[in-house]
Order: structure tokens, then C-alpha cells, then sequence
């Protein structure tokens, strides 16, 4: 009896004990990778400052190491760049610059889709990824979460007998980057209230994660 009331304890001891790891880890799993992140891109961003000649780099110039001065070198570079392309004269410097590359048979190849795709989910009031979609896939009765990515192009309309298409990408879970492209009849694609943050929170949790609609982050 005494056995058995000791093999309790301990088991009860060892259900706490891990309750209690668990919670711990649920605390400093999230820190420690949102630190590893933004050490990455700090990292990443520092290391620019290294294509500069070695005369030019501010630790030369400084005699000295400040961190982080790669990414404040780099913000203002970006900002001033985007300052300069947006009057008449960047334009036509870049015009000039996109002519050069385009002469290059393998360098405009990857050029051309890296500068469409950017374009595509950075440009103010675009389409591509602002919308959640709930579609079935892979078979009927089987619901996914989806992005809307575009429209359909003229030809596949036609092809299809004048049904209007979108193009929507499925994310596979836990890993979205990696999914699959459809295109699909809009009638057949059912719009949600959700936030694609949301979305991605649902699909990267295996579905643990409860989406929050736009109405309720309103609230």
C-alpha cells in the first residue's frame, strides 16, 4: 500500500515537473527565436557595410566599432535611393539601368522575376496576398485556407469558357513558404473577414492557433 502510495507521489511529482518545463519553455522558446531573428537581420544588414572599399568602411574611417552602424548605413541608403527614383531624373537612371541588365541573357532572366514578384507584394493597394480565401482542396468537402494572388490571365478565361479565374496560392503547414498555385473559378473561392497574419498563425500551428477575423481586431 505504502508502494503504491509512493509511486503515486512520484508520478504526480514528475506530471508537475513537466507542467512546469513546459510552462518555462512556452516563456523563452519565443524569446530566445524572436532574438535569434532580429540578430539575423541585424547581422545581415551589418554586413553590408563590407562590399564598401576597406578605406571607406566606418570602422576605418572611426578607429573605432560602433554596432549596428551597417543597418543605420543601410536604412538611409535604401531611403535616399527611394527618394532619387521617384523624381524625373532616377527614373531615367534606372530606366538605363533596366536596359543594361535587360541585354544580359541570364542576369535579366532573374532580375525581371525578382523585381515582378516585389512589385507584386510591395506595391501600395495591390491584390496579391491581402486576401483570405477558404477553398475546397484537395477534393470536395475538404476545406483549405488560401491567398488570393491575382486574377486570371485573358487567355486561360477564354480557354475556360469565359469563367472568371483568380490565381490563389495554398500554403502547405507547418512550412507556408512552400505551397501550390491553382487557379480557380471565383465563384467557387469563399472570401473571409480573416487577417492574413491570422491565416498564417492557424497554418503554421496546425490549426491550434484560432484565427481572429478583421471585425473582432477591430473591437
Amino acid at each position: 500500500m505504502i508502494k503504491a502510495i509512493q509511486k503515486i507521489r512520484r508520478r504526480n511529482n514528475m506530471s508537475s515537473l513537466r507542467k512546469y518545463f513546459i510552462s518555462g519553455l512556452l516563456i523563452w522558446l519565443p524569446i530566445w527565436i524572436t532574438i535569434l531573428a532580429i540578430k539575423f537581420l541585424v547581422d545581415m544588414l551589418d554586413s553590408i557595410i563590407t562590399f564598401l572599399p576597406t578605406r571607406f568602411q566606418p570602422d576605418v574611417l572611426l578607429k573605432f566599432h560602433i554596432p549596428g552602424i551597417g543597418v543605420l548605413i543601410t536604412v538611409v541608403v535604401i531611403l535616399l535611393t527611394g527618394i532619387l527614383v521617384t523624381n524625373f531624373v532616377g527614373k531615367y537612371l534606372v530606366a538605363i539601368g533596366d536596359a543594361i541588365i535587360a541585354r544580359i541573357p541570364i542576369v535579366r532572366s532573374i532580375y525581371r522575376g525578382v523585381q515582378q514578384i516585389l512589385e507584386t507584394l510591395l506595391k501600395p493597394g495591390g491584390q496579391s496576398f491581402r486576401k483570405v480565401l477558404l477553398v475546397e482542396y484537395p477534393r470536395q468537402g475538404s476545406w483549405t485556407l488560401a491567398f488570393q494572388t491575382g486574377d486570371g490571365t485573358n487567355e486561360i478565361t477564354n480557354v475556360l469558357n469565359g469563367d472568371e479565374m483568380v490565381s490563389i496560392y495554398v500554403p502547405t503547414t507547418p512550412n507556408p513558404t512552400s505551397g501550390f498555385l491553382l487557379m480557380v473559378p471565383r465563384k467557387d473561392v469563399i472570401e473571409l473577414s480573416m487577417s492574413v497574419e491570422s491565416a498564417l498563425k492557424f497554418i503554421i500551428s496546425l490549426g491550434v492557433i484560432q484565427p481572429v477575423t478583421l471585425v473582432e481586431n477591430k473591437k
